[in-house]
């Protein structure tokens, strides 16, 4: 750490006692157990306790206000440690917002101002700064839940501290081998509350400023070896992009969520991965005025309760406030404001230099929330009686905003939208430097922000503002500031309603929501570049309304573009097909496209089957993915059967690799790859159901795979099936391995990891056909490009042929059997085009077959579920009941 004085204020007065934070002068207790982790090494406790007393040295023996603009680091969290225990006043601020620094300076003029220069963390001295009268309860000032650039800040006591750090130890049940992540700002109350907390028990700190959406924040997760993570609502939306469900966290036992309220439905997915990984997940209440946690919602009461806000922590109590008269009326019965008490309530409000000699002013916090308290002092919050806004987990106070960027010439109405703020002025052409100032000031992104400038504001009879009515005005802005997004969402809908037969979809579903699988997922993927361009990772898992954000400036360049690059298992799905085509029809001698369709599928299940959904919702949605592949196949083998005569019921039940002739090749094994498919994928389906299973895949989604295809070796080297004969390379069990591999590569996240799955097509595919190496040469190198080119390039004028040959693989590889014995005598090549142009049509047919009959029948279901049952089919466009309509191939 480094501290650079620019000057040294001079001492005024004897230093007189004072209180101290009581988990600051413990420090050294806790002894050689690691307080902050750190690259070079852990900084132990004892470590710690030194560098703040080496730092104390360096700041001023006078008490005084400092003001500390904060950062997730080590040089601030030793310089705000060695401040509390020297008794100093500490401001602090973000210090990534210099104008709100600057303005903060001016006007509470601290004694010494604390903050990052360069490279170097300097304490500069205030020469002209004033002697400040401060009041000997108080410890810290914080601006109010996230109201940057206001002057208002709440004092918080040196008993504020400690009491509600003491509180969170207990509600949280947090120890000593605790290890959080503290990644959310600490000038925010919710993230220096998670250094106090652990702080106060011994457990340590890995101080971070990394997003959950940058692949750093879950490398240093892993190698911290961190155990819990905090986050505000917005953290747990991006929690939900990157797939934590698929990560692999083995020491994460923690979640912890406020900020705001999480919504209902997002709060029940992850208490519903919590219990299935074994994590502790717990939602809270709090507000800046309070220390700022004052509720604890844990899991074993959310299974009652989730839609409360929790009980209070320990040493705190609430009440409920009946309402006015007026209010009363509209209110639910035992609906009132929410009021708390307890030893972490703030001191009171400072909004200038001379407040800071004032004493407790506060004694309960009307919080401005109206909610319930039962019998049980559960807590719930149905709304608020006050004017704040939560945009993106920031608490703002819309009046002083109002204050802020208007004035009597060019007012400025604030609104909440529901997660964005809504500002309407009369001066026009405003909007472009209200979004500066916001930005500036307030920390809030542009797309936070909707502006109505160059509009009269709408007032009420009594004169007061109408903020109903600029509320529904600005929410039609809303849509015209959204329109290229909002058109572009509108086709993506319209494409899953169409390709998925979902006339359910809508803006918030995403294509895993929808039940798409490998079948849907090429064309799918194909047509959403064609609307959207280049697609982000994991594109499957974002809804519509999340996909249209990012990607809307790559469209134009994308269009223009001679190549556009497509998923590699796309395009390996296209080429495997030919590949099989080319073999069987004598074009060329390249035997392995199934086998590597195989590994296809096994990748494919891991990131469309496999996903933060519980055990039984997993393992029905494989089965539907098994009907998928089992329906058009059957169909196809049962006509041809009747017709020709080749197949029999063992075939269209997918049975023939179970009761057939393992001593003769014919036609009978013409469809043992899909035999294969459909056995491994219910043996999927059911391993999913296993008790602890599907606890231990999702702790360990790599180790679980490669034991897989561990397990697989002992069949594929004949350990455990040493007579599959001569044809066992058609055996499901004997395959297992192969389709393993496909499910690891899918879950291969790091280097170390892909050289380790890179290994097994190399070392166990070749002597496995030991007549055939090119077989194994074609199968490896598909696997190694699967893992380590995630795209690949293709002329743009083939990208939608590319795409409906991978799209009808399965129906192209059913169709060719019966389609390439008459072509070939005439020509190789035309045979091979025959049999793409059968099975492309015969997979048009089903597609629309299909979807056309799930209509009919989800619109026969709903009628005769209301006791209209009649005989009239319905029409093809009649709307399909949500979660009825099926995926057509």
């Amino acid at each position: 750490m480094s501290l650079a004085f620019a000057s040294h204020h001079a001492t005024r007065g004897a230093d007189s006692a004072r209180a101290r934070v009581a988990f600051v002068e413990r420090l050294e207790e806790w002894g050689d157990r690691a307080a902050v982790y750190a690259p070079t090494g852990d900084l132990t406790y004892v470590g710690l306790a030194a560098a703040v007393r080496d730092a104390a040295e360096q700041l001023p023996a006078t008490r005084q206000l400092v003001l500390m603009a904060a950062e997730n680091s080590v040089d601030w969290l030793v310089t705000y440690l060695a401040a509390l225990s020297r008794g100093h006043v500490v401001l602090l601020v973000p210090g990534d917002r210099p104008d709100h620094v600057a303005g903060l300076v001016q006007r509470y003029r601290p004694g010494s101002v604390v903050r990052r220069t360069g490279s170097a963390w300097t304490v500069t001295a205030q020469d002209d700064a004033p002697e400040h009268d401060l009041h000997p309860d108080l410890a810290l000032l914080l601006t109010t839940s996230g109201s940057t650039g206001s002057p208002k800040l709440v004092r918080l006591s040196h008993d504020n501290l400690d009491s509600n750090a003491t509180s969170i130890v207990q509600a949280l049940s947090l120890t000593d081998r605790d290890r959080a992540m503290a990644s959310l700002p600490v000038h925010y109350s919710y993230g220096l509350s998670v250094v106090h907390s652990h702080l106060a028990c011994g457990a340590s700190l890995v101080l971070s400023d990394f997003s959950v959406v940058d692949p750093c924040y879950w490398d240093l997760v892993r190698r911290s070896g961190a155990t819990g993570l905090s986050g505000v609502p917005h953290t747990y939306e991006l929690l939900e992009r990157v797939g934590l469900a698929e990560l692999d966290l083995p020491g994460l036992r923690t979640l912890t969520q406020a900020g705001g309220a999480l919504p209902v439905a997002t709060a029940a997915r992850f208490r519903a991965l919590a219990a299935e990984r074994g994590w502790r997940f717990s939602t809270m209440y709090g507000q800046t005025e309070a220390t700022a946690r004052m509720a604890v919602l844990s899991p074993a009461l959310a299974t009652t309760n989730p839609d409360a806000v929790g009980v209070a922590v320990p040493g705190g109590a609430f009440r409920v406030e009946p309402l006015e008269q007026a209010a009363t009326r509209a209110a639910a019965p035992g609906v009132g404001e929410l009021v708390y008490t307890g030893p972490n309530v703030m001191l009171g409000y400072a909004t200038s230099p001379a407040d800071l000699a004032r004493g407790r002013e506060v004694h309960e916090l009307r919080t401005g929330d109206l909610g319930t308290v039962d019998d049980a002092g559960v807590v719930r919050v149905v709304g608020r009686r006050s004017r704040v806004a939560k945009v993106l987990g920031l608490r703002l106070d819309l009046d002083h905003l109002e204050r802020d960027l208007g004035d009597d010439s060019t007012p400025v109405r604030c609104v909440d939208l529901d997660g964005r703020l809504g500002l309407v002025t009369p001066r026009p052409d405003h909007a472009e430097s209200l979004l500066a100032v916001t930005a500036q000031r307030h920390g809030l992104p542009r797309t936070a922000v909707v502006v109505l400038d160059g509009c009269e504001i709408p007032v009420l009879s009594t004169g007061k503002p109408d903020y109903p009515a600029m509320r529904s005005r600005l929410a039609d802005v809303a849509d015209v500031v959204d329109s290229g997004g909002r058109d572009r969402c509108a086709l993506v809908v319209a494409l899953y309603r169409h390709l998925l037969g979902r006339p359910d979809a809508s803006a918030r579903t995403s294509f895993v929501d929808l039940g798409g699988d490998s079948l849907s997922y090429v064309e799918v993927s194909v047509r959403l570049e064609e609307v959207l361009g280049t697609l982000p990772a994991h594109w499957q898992r974002l809804t519509p309304a999340e996909l249209v954000d990012p990607i809307t400036t790559q469209l134009d360049s994308d269009r223009r573009a001679r190549w556009r690059r497509l998923e590699t298992n796309v395009v390996i799905r296209a080429l495997a097909v030919i590949l099989i085509l080319a073999n069987h029809t004598k074009l060329a001698e390249l035997p392995g496209g199934a086998h590597t369709l195989l590994v296809i599928a096994g990748y494919n299940l891991a990131r469309f089957q496999l996903t933060g959904r519980p055990p039984r919702e997993r393992a029905t949605r494989i089965v539907q993915g098994v009907v998928r592949i089992w329906a058009p196949s059957a169909l196809w083998i049962g006509l041809v059967a009747l017709f020709v005569g080749t197949y029999d019921w063992r075939n269209v039940l997918m049975l023939n690799q179970v009761l057939g002739d393992w001593a003769r090749w014919g036609p009978h094994w013409h469809f043992w790859f899909i035999e294969a498919l459909v056995a491994l994928l219910l043996g999927s389906a059911l391993l999913c159901l296993v008790p602890g299973f599907d606890r231990l895949e999702r702790r360990h989604p790599f180790a679980v795979p490669m034991a897989l295809v561990g397990l697989g070796l002992l069949t594929r080297y004949a350990v455990v099936i040493p007579d599959a004969g001569p044809y066992r390379g058609a055996n499901a069990l004997v395959l297992l391995w192969l389709f393993a591999t496909g499910w690891a590569v899918s879950r291969a996240t790091t280097t170390w990891q892909r050289l380790l799955v890179s290994a097994v097509p190399v070392l166990t595919l070749p002597g496995f056909w030991p007549t055939m190496p090119g077989r194994a040469a074609t199968i490896t190198a598909g696997v190694l490009v699967l893992i380590w080119v995630p795209t690949l390039p293709v002329p743009a004028r083939a990208v939608g042929a590319v795409s409906a040959v991978a799209s009808a693989s399965l129906f192209v590889y059913l169709t060719h059997f019966v389609v390439y014995p008459h072509v070939m005598p005439v020509n190789s090549g035309l045979a091979v085009v025959a049999s793409l142009v059968v099975g492309l049509a015969y997979w048009k047919a089903w597609g629309w077959t299909s979807t056309v009959a799930s209509r009919v029948a989800a619109s026969a279901w709903a009628r005769l579920r209301a006791g209209r049952w009649s005989r009239r089919p319905a029409a093809v466009g009649s709307e399909v009941q949500p979660g009825l309509g099926t995926v057509p191939a």
